[in-house]
């Protein structure tokens, strides 16, 4: 298994993210240690060089970690041809369950890390690096998340064995399994898609209002509303719309959808509902951090920014989800 291209990239890649990070943090102990903006010492120059080198090289391992969660997918994708039972990636990840930890750990990641990317961005457009001790701070707490991640995936796939009986999403997404994801696949459609639009509809709005009404208020209920939305959507892919995709009525695992023959389209529709959630929460996570008199002005170019493109993703998300139930061939009473 190890020798699986897509194992090679998920490992080399997530070797040189743990030590670019490594490095960002011993440097980030540094400066939280001796960091004085005031001061014109030698040391200070030092660090302050050491801040832009860092920042660089951070922000790089963290859009190699977001690029190999999807990578990551692909891969289990990939290998499930290897497993008997396994029609997906769902039989891969059964087959080692602790993959189901390096999924957790991945989508961890990618809610997570865009903050610093943020927080980076604020700290170093504002020319003086307010937010340099909170940036390595954060980075402190990010580091062993990306080390877990790393070491669930050697454990992963050096655990995989190629004579292991698995079992595959017919188990997991049925709507008579005794499981939760079986318990959301058993929503019927009628019920769940009233839900979904009424929730998509107040996150746009929300996010609508954070956009034209830049106030605490309204950036903290967008925020508020996000995990709310990310879980919704998450039930409504599982309860209907991958069954719309499929036009199988008792078909509902999420992970067919990243197959070739769904066109692939479990990348969009997911990338998208993830990106407009973790954007909609941005302002308001950081309305302490944003209220900074040296970061108003940047900030609030940002947060503009940042919401403009939740309201988009979240535009291509409803666009992808929902363009099965209306073109597609299945009846809405099969669902």
């Amino acid at each position: 298994m190890i020798l699986h291209a897509g194992v090679l990239g998920l490992l080399v890649g997530g070797t040189v993210i743990v030590a670019l990070m490594l490095f960002g943090s011993l440097v980030g102990v540094r400066i939280l240690r001796t960091w004085n903006p005031m001061s014109t010492s030698e040391e200070q120059l030092i660090l302050e060089r050491q801040t832009y080198l860092v920042s660089v090289l951070v922000a790089v391992a963290l859009w190699i970690e977001i690029g190999s969660a999807l990578l990551f997918i692909h891969t289990v994708d990939d290998l499930h041809e290897l497993f008997v039972g396994a029609m997906c990636a769902t039989g891969t990840l059964n087959a080692n369950p602790v993959g189901w930890w390096v999924l957790a750990a991945k989508g961890a990641i990618v809610l997570l890390f865009p903050i610093w990317l943020a927080v980076n961005g604020l700290d170093q457009r504002s020319g003086s690096f307010p937010l340099v001790r909170l940036k390595y701070g954060l980075l402190l707490v990010l580091t062993p998340l990306a080390v877990a991640d790393l070491s669930l995936q050697i454990a992963y796939f050096g655990g995989l064995q190629p004579d292991i009986i698995t079992s595959c999403c017919g188990a997991l997404f049925s709507e008579s399994s005794d499981t939760v994801t079986g318990d959301l696949a058993a929503i019927p459609a009628v019920l769940a898609f009233p839900v979904f639009l009424a929730v998509s509809l107040l996150f746009l709005a929300a996010v609508g209002w954070a956009r034209v009404s830049p106030r605490p208020i309204s950036r903290i209920i967008a925020a508020v509303l996000s995990p709310v939305t990310l879980a919704v959507g998450v039930v409504a892919v599982i309860s209907f719309v991958s069954v719309a995709y499929y036009e199988l009525p008792t078909h509902h695992c999420p992970f067919d959808l990243f197959q070739s023959g769904s066109a692939f389209v479990g990348y969009p529709l997911m990338f998208s509902l993830v990106a407009a959630v973790v954007l909609a929460a941005m302002p308001g996570a950081l309305l302490m951090v944003t209220q900074h008199p040296a970061l108003r002005d940047v900030a609030a170019g940002s947060e503009r920014r940042w919401l403009t493109g939740a309201a988009a993703a979240f535009t291509i998300f409803l666009v992808v989800a929902i363009w099965p139930l209306v073109f597609g061939n299945l009846a809405w009473e099969s669902m």
